[in-house]
């Protein structure tokens, strides 16, 4: 670690992504991530998540690792107490709604519906629905049209295998649809539309008040473009080895990759290994200790 200036941070609580994050490409979690969350609360840290998942996409993860606090589904969309119950919910409007699933229709990508505990698709043969599966644990329901779940919508995704084109259609989307929908890539592959403030800073600031812990004593660590929200609320940020090099530039500091026990390497390094100590900031310099 080298230059910049020097500020005390105290951490009281770490808010994480989960997929390319505290799990690996396979979805595994690792001994050492469960223990490193494990150390997190012998030290009496706090430890929560922000997922692009479903409330239950991400129950067993939740048990596993033993979380009691609240947590972030749909990036934010809903903030769910442990046991998956909401707590707050931000739907998109359903003029909105129908207005992406025309635009996703118009450049011919996948579209899934979250609606409810539903999740809703029109072709269950297509590109990462095994996939996604697999994530959230539970399987999806083919509908010939999506018609009232429209009118309940937390989250839409297009799903593409042709990157260049779920970008083009990003861009699109963000023109259809304005300030009423914040829109991000959670994966190359899949571009989330949800309410305007189902977004992951939102929910950090929600969970920040939930755990009674002022942002500038939580720890942010994530992987992608739709994480740098956290970064920019976090009183520290960690980037993934595995993030884009723009993510890692949004970040203080970065780790290694999901594959590579990012998280735990994370946690131990820069949380665990002394709290009180003294740390560079590099002012999102993206510095890789």
């Amino acid at each position: 670690m080298t230059g910049g200036r020097v500020s005390p941070f105290h951490c009281s609580a770490v808010i994480s992504d989960v997929d390319g994050t505290l799990v690996t490409d396979d979805k595994r979690l690792t001994p050492r991530a469960q223990a490193a969350v494990t150390e997190l609360r012998t030290g009496e840290i706090k430890f929560s998540i922000i997922s692009s998942r479903p409330p239950r996409g991400v129950g067993l993860l939740t048990a596993a690792l033993g979380v009691t606090t609240p947590i972030g589904c749909f990036n934010g969309g809903v903030i769910a107490a442990a046991d998956g119950s909401v707590v707050t919910a931000n739907m998109l409007s359903p003029s909105v709604a129908r207005r992406a699933v025309d635009t996703l229709d118009v450049h011919g990508v996948q579209v899934w519906i979250f609606s409810g505990e539903d999740w809703l698709l029109r072709d269950s043969e297509g590109a990462y629905v095994e996939l996604e599966a697999r994530t959230v644990q539970f399987r999806p329901d083919r509908v010939a049209e999506f018609g009232a779940a429209l009118d309940r919508v937390t989250k839409i995704v297009g799903v593409s295998a042709d990157f260049e084109r779920l970008a083009r259609c990003e861009s699109d989307v963000r023109a259809a649809l304005a300030d009423n929908a914040t829109i991000a890539r959670s994966q190359p592959y899949y571009l989330d539309i949800t309410h305007p403030r189902a977004n992951k800073g939102d929910a950090v600031v929600e969970i920040a008040a939930l755990l009674e812990v002022p942002l500038a004593e939580i720890a942010v660590i994530g992987d992608g473009a739709n994480d740098v929200a956290m970064f920019e609320r976090g009183g520290l940020s960690i980037a993934m080895g595995n993030a884009s090099s723009a993510v890692q530039q949004a970040a203080d500091f970065v780790t290694d990759s999901n594959d590579n026990d990012g998280f735990a390497n994370a946690i131990e390094r820069f949380i665990l290994a002394d709290r009180q100590a003294v740390r560079p900031s590099f002012a999102r310099s993206g510095v890789r200790a």
